[in-house]
């Protein structure tokens, strides 16, 4: 099993707060994304994978007609009613367990309330989603526990709506969707106008690095919105100027843009220019995988980064020295900055043989490029959301 420690300490503190075992346990992973970037809500493609780190969720009824939840980190708990619970403003970390069991209630009423509890190993500040992995652990025990059916979707748009709505973080389907339909060893390759979602294989040769440089998120909430309305202006552009429908920039090919940016602003052009060549580095991605080429695969991260730093503008001074250093090491085959940008950690495409190497030898130069620390986990794409008791 994946994570066996977390799992064990979790039973021995259920055990020991609550004095029984648990009926449900369920796991969920991390997230990373590796190629599609900022084209989920440009109705695009999206390239990512569950990770081997996650949290495991355990649970059980009671007759106490609330609901209680600990964090097995913080030993602490928060009582909330089967209905009408509303955000908590202290213990925020709870709002993700009470938003997703208020998405499933209205879906299947609760009979009972619940003693459960949680304890996971998402890195925290590497942006791997642990919100997600959370949201998703709840939904499956929750499902398994009271009996309530609900495909993937379902259950991502559930995970999204407690993450707006009760946790204030608006925020796609891309994280609850990796959690949920990921598969070892391989990417999950998800069709964000249709929400089709296939995995394709990576192979037992590449696995990821995670590096985390310690950027500082700068104003990126308003760097955010300013880059996907320029997405949403050059879309109502291209609507008037190409012979064909235009809804969103999934429907503008490269070669397009190239023959009509000049009617532009040149920043928008240029913002737009991202999504678009992200869109076309997923499928070719799709292709290159299909063959096995995973230099060539490689080669599309470093492009992605390109066009982050030059033409999206949504990469930093440290990512843009994490992706240069890899560059100069062994084993290493792409990177790129991982998320939004402004800010957190680039995923590192790297020959599994040559992993562990590798990442001592990204730290070292990095460290010894711009005199600061590099943090880099090694990551592998795994398993998604899952029972993991009773088996």
């Amino acid at each position: 099993m994946i994570n066996q420690n977390v799992y064990d300490e979790l039973l021995q503190k259920y055990q020991a707060h609550y004095g029984k075992t648990p009926e449900v346990v369920s796991y969920a992973p991390g997230r990373i994304e590796v190629l599609g970037n900022h084209t989920d809500y440009n109705e695009g493609y999206v390239f990512s994978a569950a990770i081997n780190y996650g949290t495991f969720f355990a649970i059980s009824r009671n007759d106490k007609g609330v609901n209680r939840i600990v964090a097995g980190d913080l030993m602490h708990e928060v009582t909330f009613p089967l209905t009408g619970a509303t955000a908590v403003t202290e213990d925020t970390w709870a709002n993700y367990v009470i938003g997703t069991v208020a998405g499933l209630n209205a879906v299947k009423a609760q009979d009972t309330g619940f003693d459960a509890m949680f304890l996971g190993n998402v890195p925290m500040g590497f942006g791997l989603s642990s919100s997600a992995a959370l949201e998703m652990c709840t939904a499956k025990a929750v499902c398994k526990l009271y009996d309530i059916t609900a495909d993937n979707v379902t259950l991502a748009k559930i995970g999204q709506a407690a993450e707006r709505d009760y946790a204030g973080c608006p925020c796609g389907l891309l994280d609850q969707i990796s959690s949920l339909c990921g598969v070892e060893g391989m990417l999950v390759k998800t069709d964000f106008r249709t929400l089709d979602i296939e995995t394709v294989d990576m192979g037992p040769s590449v696995c990821f690095l995670m590096c985390n440089p310690h950027a500082k998120h700068a104003l990126v909430d308003g760097q955010y919105a300013t880059r996907r309305q320029a997405c949403e202006d050059a879309a109502a552009y291209f609507a008037k100027v190409l012979p064909h429908p235009v809804a969103a920039l999934r429907d503008v090919s490269m070669a397009e843009w190239t023959a009509n940016k000049d009617g532009l602003d040149p920043i928008v052009a240029n913002r737009a220019a991202h999504p678009i060549g992200e869109d076309e580095r997923v499928l070719e991605g799709a292709k290159l995988l299909e063959k096995g080429d995973l230099k060539a695969f490689g080669q599309l991260l470093f492009a992605s980064h390109e066009s982050s730093r030059t033409m999206f503008e949504n990469s930093c001074e440290e990512l843009d020295n994490v992706v240069a250093v890899t560059k100069t090491v062994p084993g290493v085959l792409g990177a790129r900055l991982s998320g939004g940008g402004f800010g957190g950690s680039a995923v590192v495409l790297v020959k599994t043989e040559q992993a562990d190497t590798a990442a001592q030898a990204i730290a070292a130069a990095y460290e010894a490029k711009t005199g600061k620390t590099c943090e880099v986990s090694k990551i592998q794409p795994s398993l998604g959301a899952t029972i993991v008791f009773p088996a």
